[in-house]
């Protein structure tokens, strides 16, 4: 969560917004998968690409995203959208979350996260032509016309509005100010619309000269990596609102995707795309702030604070979001005029346009020597009462924060621990927080997955996180000579 990256400046309502105008082109007939960028989509994904930048960290530059970009390019010619390399636009962006897409007017996109998932150029490739297939089978327009909501809500807003808060304009309003600064946010397809794009990417891939099979190995480590966070996170289901889990059944797809590349062949390019990657950064950049277990550590802001024992965290450029069975939350920044009280009015004021949220008393507190306000309300959502509450700390006479929960009604108290543990941090604290990078190192005689394993810079789950970075199966091995990723402390 970066402080210099204001929290209006990408909301989910503009890119919404944007994204509808995208589907909505020109209002006329809607071109065929064969057909050219149109000049109305061209300018639309223009507008909409600085927002999307925002949103999840900004596009990374230097001698990795130039391969990323290189790489999207090539695919991206294969579907006959633009007759030129220059008519695209790929962006390696600086987000933690498994994340792909691309809008209308030839804008593509990648996390590096999930470019730190694959294991080959083709991989790569097959991730940036789905993506490109979903575009050029215009799928966000055959979405608006079939009078469908196109939206950037992901699943944490799918659970939120439709579980917690039901179905109803308030639910909306509010699952949206929850996924905002998130990361979350995603555009989503039928499953037919899924596989289409699939089918596309893999004859992309063939195309290009790629072996088609990489987009089978790459949905494989897609639903690996959504189960390994499922248990790392605790959770019983692998239900994340990323990449692999708001793409309908990554697992299921492998087979699809498999048989749809039968008999074809080509390279993969594995270890032109390792020493590429070597030191990419990993998980979350200390700049936005870091997820270390249940603590989440602002080294820039100079603030920490622990979310409940149950829920877990995903880090965004402006928000951080905590989910758990008993409710969600988020935590963010809006302008302070150095009044709590009038901060926290304020926040429950652009929670909805339907209803005048109010608090239903303000009290002043401190926590952990902070000045601290918090205030609550209940409201009749779609599926009963729910709690809304609003806590926020000032940090300085310029500068609050604060924490939006809603939960059952009755269930407010869940969050209180996270509550009561926000507090700031030395200079010492802060300078120990260093960066994950992807360490790429070749297999010596003797070297073992465990042994390998060892080297992960995590206290927890080490095999388990290498074999999935390594799209190893359960028992598979190593053998000398081959080239393997690690994820290590770099500076």
């Amino acid at each position: 969560m970066s402080r210099s990256k204001s929290i209006l400046a990408a909301t989910t309502a503009s890119l919404s917004l944007v994204l509808a105008g995208c589907a909505a082109v020109g209002g006329g007939p809607i071109p065929d998968s064969s057909a050219p960028i149109t000049q109305s989509e061209a300018q639309m994904g223009a507008e909409a690409h600085p927002q999307l930048l925002s949103e999840f960290g900004g596009a990374m530059t230097g001698s990795q995203a130039q391969y990323v970009e290189q790489v999207g390019q090539n695919i991206a010619v294969q579907s006959g959208l633009g007759n030129a390399r220059s008519a695209f636009t790929v962006s390696l962006l600086n987000s933690s979350v498994n994340n792909a897409f691309a809008i209308p007017g030839g804008y593509v996109y990648t996390t590096r996260q999930l470019v730190a998932l694959m294991n080959n150029e083709a991989e790569l490739a097959g991730v940036l032509g789905h993506e490109v297939g979903h575009v050029a089978a215009r799928h966000s327009q055959r979405r608006q016309q079939a009078a469908q909501r196109n939206t950037l809500l992901g699943a944490a807003g799918a659970i939120l509005s439709g579980i917690l808060l039901g179905n109803s304009g308030l639910g909306q309003q509010v699952g949206q100010t929850l996924l905002q600064g998130s990361q979350l946010l995603t555009l989503r397809f039928s499953r037919s619309q899924e596989l289409e794009a699939d089918e596309l990417g893999i004859r992309y891939l063939n195309q290009a000269g790629y072996d088609p099979r990489a987009m089978a190995t790459v949905l494989n480590s897609l639903a690996q990596q959504n189960a390994l966070d499922a248990r790392v996170q605790g959770r019983d289901n692998a239900t994340v609102p990323e990449w692999a889990s708001t793409h309908p059944d990554p697992a299921s797809r492998v087979q699809t995707a498999l048989s749809k590349a039968q008999g074809m062949t080509g390279v993969t390019n594995r270890d032109t795309f390792l020493s590429r990657i070597d030191g990419l950064l990993y998980g979350d950049d200390p700049q936005q702030g870091v997820i270390e277990g249940r603590e989440f550590i602002h080294p820039e802001l100079r603030l920490a604070f622990s979310a409940p024992q149950g829920f877990y965290m995903v880090n965004g450029t402006s928000a951080v979001t905590i989910n758990g069975q008993s409710g969600r939350a988020q935590f963010t920044l809006a302008p302070y005029n150095g009044d709590l009280n009038s901060y926290i009015s304020t926040v429950f004021a652009n929670l909805s346009t339907e209803q005048n949220l109010r608090p239903q008393s303000i009290q002043r507190t401190t926590v952990n020597g902070l000045p601290a306000a918090y205030g609550s309300t209940r409201v009749q959502s779609g599926n009963g009462q729910v709690d809304v509450t609003v806590f926020a700390y000032e940090f300085a006479d310029d500068r609050a924060y604060h924490f939006l929960a809603i939960t059952p009604a009755g269930q407010a108290s869940s969050f209180n621990t996270m509550f009561s543990s926000m507090r700031r941090i030395s200079a010492q604290q802060a300078g120990n927080v260093i960066p994950r990078v992807v360490d790429v190192v070749t297999v010596r005689s003797g070297d073992t997955v465990a042994s390998l394993a060892r080297n992960m810079a995590y206290d927890d789950n080490q095999v388990a996180r290498f074999r999935v970075l390594n799209g190893l199966s359960s028992d598979e091995n190593v053998t000398p000579g081959q080239k393997v990723k690690v994820v290590v402390r770099g500076r």
